[in-house]
């Protein structure tokens, strides 16, 4: 019986050892029901949108589209491969980072710039992506140029190669 008890005794310990190893303590503060939306949104948004540069420098037009809201992709289907469109032939993606993510007023707005080269010609193009819930999925909603105080946040000087 002693033995028993023994066992019973090494068994609680172990498992609230495994417990506190694991970090499942009681007294620890969890993220709150508020934060962990926010949080989420902001993950989804970065996450489309680096789905978004990565099709765009992979010259994956298939890709970048599916990153888009239904609802935009006519007008993505009319100005993506465009003489300005972003998956234009004549244009060659260098470089594409987010230099910024938080909320906006029509869902997260993401903000990354992109360096672009076209012949001789590098440029870096601030961007600036809505990225919105569509039902349960993301999805970007919008497009539009940046600022560029947002670009000379995180990336290099435009140049010019003669």
């Amino acid at each position: 019986m002693r033995t028993a008890y023994r066992r019973l005794g090494l068994g609680v310990l172990g498992v609230s050892l495994l417990a506190t190893l694991l970090g499942c303590s009681a007294d620890e503060p969890t993220e709150s029901a508020e934060q962990a939306p926010a949080v989420e949104s902001a993950t989804k948004a970065r996450e489309r949108v680096q789905a978004y540069l990565d099709a765009v420098a992979a010259k994956d037009v298939a890709a970048g589209r599916s990153q888009f809201c239904a609802v935009v992709h006519p007008a993505f289907d009319a100005v993506a491969t465009g003489p300005s469109g972003d998956f234009a032939d004549h244009f060659e993606v260098s470089q594409a980072q987010i230099t910024e993510v938080g909320p906006g007023p029509r869902g997260e707005e993401v903000s990354a710039t992109v360096s672009v080269t076209s012949g001789a010609e590098e440029l870096v193009r601030p961007l600036l992506f809505t990225v919105t819930r569509d039902g349960a999925d993301w999805c970007i909603a919008s497009e539009t140029p940046g600022s560029t105080a947002s670009a000379s946040a995180g990336a290099p000087e435009p140049t010019q190669t003669p």
